[in-house]
């Protein structure tokens, strides 16, 4: 008997980057200032972003057993993959100036690779690109959920779906 994990799987990942990405919209850094937020937020978004990589592999899974319309499920694929990558560019962001300082402590690389790096760390750390990319990981998040809402209950369950799959031509 084969099982469907991917419902199970999927829910932590879209938990934790939600409420990774409100965490860098909405101003909770200003409305609770006394909390150090910097741990929270990589914590949320480390293991948030290893859940996707588990929801996309049990989601292979789980596609070959279902029987929903090909293109609902390939448009699922292709906003998961979107989600995947805003929030690995956030990763990105998040962790290249904890691996410069490893570096720099440890003696790895030259004092040129050292200033290109932060050089780039410092380009796009910048708080705006943040919030930008953590909409967009937000949206791509919100319509993969929806579009697996489609997938599993029909088009007529959510009534944002039917509006949703008219725009994307579904």
């Amino acid at each position: 008997m084969t099982y469907n994990l991917h419902p199970i799987i999927v829910h932590f990942p879209i938990a934790l980057l939600f409420l990774y990405s409100l965490i860098n919209i909405i101003p909770t850094h200003s409305w609770f200032p006394k909390i150090t937020w910097k741990p929270i937020e990589r914590f949320l978004l480390v293991v948030g972003t290893i859940g996707i990589f588990l929801a996309k592999s049990s989601g292979e899974m789980a596609e070959n057993l279902t029987q929903s319309p090909s293109d609902i499920v390939k448009m699922h694929e292709v906003f998961a993959n979107a989600t995947t990558w805003f929030y690995i560019a956030l990763v990105v962001i998040e962790f290249l100036p904890v691996v410069i300082h490893f570096m720099k402590k440890r003696k790895i690389g030259s004092e040129k690779i050292h200033t290109v790096l932060n050089n780039i760390s410092n380009y796009i750390s910048k708080k705006w690109l943040i919030v930008l990319l953590s909409l967009l990981g937000l949206l791509a998040l919100f319509v993969t959920g929806l579009l697996g809402g489609a997938i599993v209950y029909g088009s007529t369950a959510d009534p944002l779906a039917p509006i949703i799959l008219k725009l994307l031509g579904l």
